[in-house]
């Protein structure tokens, strides 16, 4: 697979970053929700404009964040004199120009837009749930999302994952797919390259003794003799824990 050409720069903005408490997988009480996560090496948290409503200039490069897997593109404005960063699109280069809550017709890669700007058909990535917040979905490395229909008041969207939903027409999306597209194909070198990045190693409850999991124990090799459980007794597998928020299916004729 032939990788984009793309130009890094090596230092950080340091009016960009700022110093971010990592929670370490717990929660505001203090308990471990997202376990074996932890330690991991020192790094700095850049920010990143995902409203994308004052972000124009000119890309300058890339740059790689140690909080993501996609890379950042760097746009510095003439006007303002004032460096920005973006999530970069795939197939972006130094000199292009981006532009924040355009008005231009037809497909301009970078450029973020309303759905009412966008043409059907058009591949698009970092888009919000309702108007006025900040891109939630779509941002992963080659993430995008297919605008299929819209209506006076709704856009209908087939995300990554193959769900098709309903969104407001005044939300705002960014035009193309995220860039560092093979980054799923990256293979850890070894086991201290996990731990680098803040992923603790991970025990089988097969593993353990009786007294630690409700798996351990047992003579020989076992695979639990019952179903898949949590160290407290409950089913791994239960109920989503995200809701979607469910939007009325448009009456309006296309």
């Amino acid at each position: 697979m032939k990788q984009d050409k793309q130009i890094f720069i090596p230092n950080s903005l340091k009016s960009q970053t700022k110093y971010w408490n990592s929670s370490n997988g717990r929660n505001h009480k203090g308990h471990i929700t997202a376990w074996h996560r932890g330690g991991g090496h020192a790094r700095l948290y850049r920010i990143i404009d995902l409203k994308r409503k004052n972000t124009n200039g000119i890309v300058v490069g890339l740059e790689y964040d140690p909080n993501r897997s996609s890379f950042l593109a760097r746009i510095f404005n003439p006007d303002t004199e004032r460096n920005n960063y973006i999530i970069a699109p795939s197939n972006i280069k130094r000199g292009d120009i981006i532009r924040s809550n355009s008005k231009q017709n037809g497909f301009q890669n970078g450029h973020s837009k309303s759905l009412r700007q966008i043409m059907t058909g058009t591949l698009i990535h970092n888009l919000s749930l309702s108007p006025g917040e900040k891109g939630k979905i779509l941002r992963a490395p080659g993430a995008c999302g297919l605008i299929l229909k819209r209506t006076k008041s709704l856009a209908k969207i087939r995300l990554k994952s193959g769900q098709y939903r309903w969104f407001n027409i005044k939300t705002m999306a960014t035009n193309g797919v995220v860039g560092n597209t093979n980054s799923r194909f990256n293979k850890l070198r070894k086991a201290g390259q996990s731990r680098w990045i803040g992923r603790r190693p991970i025990v089988r409850g097969v593993a353990m003794n009786p007294i630690d999991h409700p798996h351990g124990g047992g003579e020989g090799k076992t695979s639990g003799g019952r179903p898949s459980v949590t160290p407290w007794g409950k089913p791994t597998k239960g109920q989503p824990t995200r809701r979607f928020r469910v939007q009325p299916k448009p009456n309006a004729k296309i």
